[in-house]
């Protein structure tokens, strides 16, 4: 298991999501320039939903490890909810005058890209093991 390096993107992936579900995203300002509110990512109940969902769909991938075909697209569908985090977060940032957001605000983009990077990886995985399954089926013959 530890062997892939899709495990490592997918742990990477998770322990980006855990930073989001525990750190601040932004911070609402006064006129003194003193902070008045933090903002969490779960804050908002669509946002703590897709988390926990993100949460799940990587958990899922990371311990089905024996069957790539189900890790490469659970990845697939992580990465997409991810991105589909960071499209709601930059409307936040585009639409909140007056927060002051933080730079964990781009981790979805980075969790996207580790996702895809770990479907890459089953996915090459399932291709070697496939080669090396025809050449066993062409030696028996």
């Amino acid at each position: 298991m530890w062997q892939r390096i899709q495990t490592l993107y997918l742990v990477i992936a998770i322990a980006l999501t855990a930073v989001l579900l525990a750190g601040n995203a932004a911070a609402l300002t006064g006129e003194d320039g003193l902070t008045l509110i933090r903002y969490t990512a779960i804050a908002k109940p669509y946002m703590l939903i897709l988390l926990i969902v993100l949460t799940l769909i990587e958990s899922i991938a990371l311990i089905a490890f024996k069957v790539r075909i189900l890790q490469m697209r659970l990845s697939v569908v992580a990465g997409l909810v991810a991105l589909g985090l960071q499209a709601w977060l930059g409307v936040m940032y585009f639409t909140s005058p007056g927060y002051v957001f933080r730079w964990t605000v781009i981790f979805p983009l980075v969790i996207a890209i580790c996702d895809f990077l770990a479907a890459r990886g089953a996915f090459q995985d399932q291709l070697v093991v496939e080669s090396a399954q025809r050449l066993r089926s062409r030696r028996k013959r």
